[in-house]
């Protein structure tokens, strides 16, 4: 947005890649990386592999590449909810181009900081506070995860014991760890003065500092108790974004002549963002695909469908990001 406070690029990318600015961190990774995807591959045939790639139907990832576009117009959706109760007016088609500017950065930066950081300059000059602009932007990404959380306890639901008894986690742990979040979320909601009681300790390190940024959080959270149904709707905006990814990805397997049920994407997609989050490799590459095989081998699914899959749907996300290059171009 041009209306925002000007941050200059070379800033974004240096704070995007601060948890990688270690040479030696940022090697380990995609050290990683290499090490999984070299396993993995020994264990593929090349030719069922290419024969995968080369069948794939492009009217399918032509939906596909429509559906990750709806994923974002509700995401920014999603966004606008946290930020109307707060008093920061943006606009839905400015937040939809900051989304699609920091899924450029997501996808082609080793970390998807600097996406974060796009949305909080986007938004900072309507919020007045830097402060607030970013815990905006972190609690979205908070109720993002509790969507994750919902939506993988469903699928595991309705997949069956079968099934179930052999995944790492059951929708028992996922349930739990949904509900614990929401209990959180709606206890700083109710008792806004909770932040500040909890964050308390910080005060040592810089009294009046750490007093300003307080006041904003209990500010924050007393704003969303006189407005608790936007809560609900970023969460039930966020469930639906990961059920879209889900439909993302089952239109990727089309494509690919892959049979997974639905059911068993609405486990396998969520579980891959999960496991994505361990930091041991560059935006989650090889481990994203150690996950899809071997989830596959429990359905009897081919090594080469699992890759096909993964590496198709990622590349598919990869094209469709250049379309946040385009916005960052049209908006300098």
């Amino acid at each position: 947005m041009r209306g925002a406070q000007s941050i200059p690029l070379e800033s974004v990318e240096s704070n995007a890649s601060g948890p990688v600015r270690s040479p030696w961190r940022l090697l380990l990774k995609v050290g990683g990386s290499a090490a999984l995807l070299a396993v993995l591959f020994y264990q593929t045939e090349p030719g069922r592999l290419w024969a995968a790639f080369r069948g794939a139907s492009f009217g399918w990832l032509a939906a596909a590449l429509v559906i990750y576009l709806l994923m974002i117009l509700v995401s920014a959706w999603r966004w606008n909810a946290l930020l109307e109760p707060q008093g920061i007016v943006v606009g839905l088609p400015a937040l939809v181009r900051s989304y699609l500017v920091a899924t450029f950065f997501n996808n082609f930066l080793p970390s998807n900081i600097g996406g974060d950081v796009i949305r909080i300059k986007d938004t900072v000059a309507a919020a007045g506070s830097r402060t607030l602009a970013a815990t905006i932007v972190l609690l979205d990404r908070a109720i993002g995860l509790l969507g994750l959380l919902v939506v993988g306890a469903l699928g595991e639901t309705l997949v069956g014991r079968a099934a179930r008894g052999a995944l790492p986690v059951g929708p028992a742990l996922l349930w739990g760890l949904a509900l614990a979040g929401l209990a959180g979320l709606f206890a700083f909601v109710m008792a806004p003065t909770l932040v500040s009681r909890l964050l308390h300790p910080l005060r040592a390190i810089h009294r009046d500092w750490v007093d300003a940024r307080l006041d904003r959080l209990v500010g924050m959270f007393t704003r969303f108790r006189a407005r608790p149904s936007s809560i609900v709707l970023c969460l039930g905006g966020a469930i639906v974004v990961q059920a879209i990814l889900v439909g993302f990805y089952a239109a990727v397997a089309a494509s690919l002549r892959i049979p997974v049920p639905a059911a068993h994407l609405a486990v396998l997609v969520p579980l891959s963002f999960i496991v994505q989050m361990l930091p041991i490799s560059m935006n989650g590459l090889g481990v994203r695909e150690a996950t899809f095989a071997a989830y596959f081998r429990l359905l009897g699914l081919p090594i080469e469908s699992a890759l096909a899959l993964s590496l198709v749907g990622s590349a598919t996300i990869l094209v469709f990001s250049l379309s946040g290059a385009a916005a960052y171009a049209a908006g300098r």
